[in-house]
């Protein structure tokens, strides 16, 4: 086999959302955690990094359970091949994610697409504040997602990559991407996942089994909340 599967599909904001951008300079009264943002257009965006690694941790403990590998290149090989490694060989990962830009933002532009939520924490001891603002992505954006996936020879491991591939994002909706998620922010959820088919001689209807995977994810969107 050769070329690639496309897999678009959207991410939907449940409760606010924080991954974090620049913070490095914050003038006194200023929100001192931003979220991660565009800098061509100014609005969020979800880093593909940040999104390929809540995945691939969510999978390894799942399929490693006490065995977790202590870092990544230590991982089995099913989500190697899936997500990549550096050592002792270099292994090209055959997930490629893009940066997710929103999708919805013209619905929105009534209310805006952030939210600033105020924390506060007191020291046990003498009970002095440390009160800090958070920079959210508020509930109900939607962001586009791109997915790519290097098609192997191997049909049996195409089949295995797809079903683990439906795992981590089935995991991620009962738990969450981004900082603060203990505390209610993160929990987001898939919807309109499709597949096509990119410079490959498979035959579009040989994907409907993959299909069924990832309609199973759609179904787990009524234990995100």
């Amino acid at each position: 086999m050769n070329g690639k599967i496309k897999i678009n599909t959207t991410l939907k904001v449940l409760t606010g959302l924080h991954i974090g951008g620049n913070d490095a300079f914050s003038p006194i009264g200023a929100v001192n955690k931003p979220v991660a943002e565009d800098p061509r257009t100014g609005k969020p965006i979800i880093p593909g990094s940040s999104l390929k690694g809540k995945l691939r941790t969510l999978l390894a403990a799942q399929m490693q359970g006490s065995q977790k590998a202590a870092e990544p290149n230590k991982d089995c090989d099913e989500i190697k091949r899936l997500f990549g490694a550096s050592e002792p060989k270099v292994i090209r990962s055959r997930l490629q994610f893009a940066d997710s830009f929103v999708a919805n933002a013209v619905e929105l532009a009534a209310v805006g697409l952030r939210e600033v939520k105020y924390e506060n924490s007191l020291d046990r001891i003498t009970c002095a504040p440390n009160p800090r603002q958070i920079e959210r992505v508020i509930s109900g954006v939607e962001f586009s997602v791109v997915i790519t996936y290097d098609l192997p020879e191997s049909p049996q491991e195409l089949e295995e990559d797809m079903k683990n591939l439906a795992t981590a994002m089935r995991l991620l909706q009962i738990d969450y991407l981004g900082g603060h998620g203990s505390r209610g922010s993160g929990r987001v959820s898939f919807k309109k996942i499709n597949f096509s088919l990119v410079e490959s001689s498979l035959k579009n209807e040989e994907l409907e089994p993959i299909r069924a995977f990832f309609k199973e994810i759609e179904d787990y969107e009524l234990l995100s909340l």
